[in-house]
């Protein structure tokens, strides 16, 4: 067992992430896969794709606590969703680590990211001016990956396709600390929602998770 890290938000949601260890046998051998499923599988070029997809997988059965088949479709926009039980879902995976988080509050949106240098390369394609204005040069890549986490999060909780970090979301002024929250405003047209938006440094990653 990997299960690195399980957090129960409340009495509806939680989050859970799996350090892979395992190779692909030892993952397959924890799961039942039908037949799509091991279409899917077969499809998919070997590595670490493939390992993170059959590590959400072994995460579903661990927070479901099931013995039997789980189906986890993709709708049209490629948001999961569990139609046997009653949760909303939503997957994550970087380098060494997959994340799954569920929810029965309603959407929900989870995102991990390595932290490294090069997203000050991109700031300026996910982040507006005036988001980058309250930045504090002294934990400058943190706060952009929580910037860029906490973005991701609200994207999969909303699950359509063609919605733009940069010109629909803005990152309200907050105060960076390794374990905080911030506010995310999604426009729709003429609508705005604020999001609560909560993140934390876990070891070398940021983590970004919402509810709607």
């Amino acid at each position: 067992m990997s299960l690195a890290y399980l957090k129960e938000l409340d009495l509806h949601s939680r989050i859970a992430l799996w350090k892979i260890e395992e190779s692909e046998e030892e993952l397959i051998a924890m799961l039942q896969l039908d037949e799509s499923e091991l279409a899917k599988l077969s499809s998919m070029a070997k590595g670490k794709r493939t390992l993170h997809w059959l590590a959400t997988r072994v995460l579903l059965r661990y927070l479901l606590q099931t013995p039997e088949f789980i189906s986890c479709p993709s709708d049209v926009n490629g948001k999961p969703y569990l139609p046997d039980f009653p949760y909303e879902i939503s997957l994550t995976h970087s380098f060494d680590y997959a994340g799954v988080m569920l929810s029965t509050a309603g959407a929900c949106g989870i995102d991990l990211e390595i932290v490294k240098d090069k997203v000050v390369r991109i700031k300026d394609k996910f982040l507006k001016p005036q988001e980058q204005a309250f930045l504090e040069e002294e934990q400058f890549v943190d706060q952009l990956y929580a910037c860029w986490c906490a973005k991701e999060a609200v994207y999969k909780l909303q699950g359509n396709k063609g919605v733009s970090f940069y010109d629909d979301m803005s990152v309200l002024p907050f105060t960076f600390t390794p374990q905080g929250v911030m506010q995310v405003n999604l426009s729709k047209g003429s609508e705005i929602q604020t999001f609560q938006v909560y993140y934390e440094r876990f070891n070398e990653y940021m983590l970004g998770y919402v509810v709607e």
